[in-house]
């Protein structure tokens, strides 16, 4: 929380305005309900939700009317996934944020979006594995599940993300975005 003013003292100095505001945060751990902690709730809801809610409403007053905001989803918000569920609902909660402040901001034009990235080798996704014995077995069962037979790779996300941003989504609100190979469509 205490970043998020000194950062956006620094855009207003800079630009001035935010025509696009991607709030990204998202982070989680695998932990099975019988060993989930009430820290590791905190962490993950901290995070993922409390994150997402206060990047967006302090970028509130350097948003011009008509800006885009990207919500970073979750395919876990729509399919089940072991020892996952706390990260899950938090990005569940994203879901709900979009439909709820479409119609906050609907006097400004802004739209809200959804991005729903699927398993995507990033450094991020491969670090949620203990081991690297881990990590294979966690982009086997991917791979398995996900139609394309393949993770995603971040210049596919980029560029949906792009898509969101730019005018040719203009008339894209509310709705979420899955860049998932179809994983979560199964």
């Amino acid at each position: 929380m205490a970043d998020l003013d000194p950062l956006y003292d620094v855009v207003r100095r800079e630009a001035g305005v935010i025509d696009v505001l991607f709030a990204n945060a998202g982070g989680g751990e695998f932990m099975p309900l019988q060993e989930i902690t009430e820290e590791h709730y905190e962490r993950t809801l901290a995070t993922n939700v409390k994150g997402t809610l206060f990047t967006v409403q302090k970028a509130l007053p350097l948003l011009h009317d008509g800006a885009s905001i990207i919500l970073a989803g979750s395919t876990s918000a729509t399919t089940g996934i072991p020892a996952f569920s706390v990260y899950s609902a938090s990005k569940a909660a994203i879901r709900t944020f979009a439909r709820g402040w479409i119609l906050d901001l609907a006097p400004r034009h802004i739209r809200v979006n959804v991005l729903v990235p699927g398993a995507t080798s990033t450094p991020g996704w491969h670090a949620l594995a203990a081991s690297e014995e881990q990590d294979r077995e966690m982009q086997r069962l991917s791979m398995t599940a996900t139609p394309l037979g393949r993770l995603g790779e971040s210049d596919e996300i980029a560029g949906a993300a792009l898509f969101l941003a730019s005018d040719e989504s203009s008339f894209v609100n509310g709705s979420e975005l899955f860049v998932d190979g179809g994983s979560a469509q199964i």
